[in-house]
């Protein structure tokens, strides 16, 4: 059986109110720009999420919000989960140990630097993720405790300035 797991590091943050906390940091300009196009990206490449997690920082629900609408979920229908805020590999395979047998295609929203040690842990090719990068991994497992423990049968990096000359 089939199973995706899309990785999304939130859309880059505004740092431009110094009194705001960490989790309280919304996207910067860039971070409006790029998440729309990634998620044209995803919607151009048929990606139908059964379930978004999303970490509850505004930058990370932000960008779930978006990538949401792009592909056609309902927004009001993203969780949110505490374990994505500053998560390591470890809670970051817990939470995908936990997901239902029912859903094929699960997508979680967070940060780094628990995003990219996971993806470099499913695949030793993806060595950073940039702000609003999307690693996709498709396993061949009965339920999401088998994927979690094995390798994917394919890894996809992209993120906004891939292929873009400089």
């Amino acid at each position: 059986m089939r199973r995706t797991l899309i990785l999304m590091r939130h859309g880059k943050s505004s740092w431009e109110d110094a009194s705001l906390s960490d989790r309280a940091r919304p996207l910067a300009a860039r971070g409006l720009r790029d998440a729309p196009l990634m998620g044209a990206r995803l919607a151009r490449e048929g990606v139908r999420p059964d379930l978004i997690l999303s970490s509850p920082a505004c930058r990370a629900l932000s960008t779930a919000n978006i990538i949401a609408e792009a592909l056609g979920y309902r927004p009001e229908e993203i969780v949110t989960d505490e374990r994505l805020y500053g998560s390591d590999v470890g809670t970051l395979l817990e939470v995908m140990a936990e997901l239902g047998d029912p859903f094929r295609c699960v997508m979680l929203f967070g940060h780094d630097p628990g995003f990219t040690d996971l993806a470099h842990r499913f695949s030793g090719r993806i060595t950073r993720m940039p702000t609003c990068a999307v690693a996709r991994f498709t396993f061949d497992a009965p339920s999401w405790p088998v994927a979690a423990s094995q390798r994917p049968v394919t890894a996809v990096l992209d993120y906004p300035k891939k292929g873009v000359s400089k």
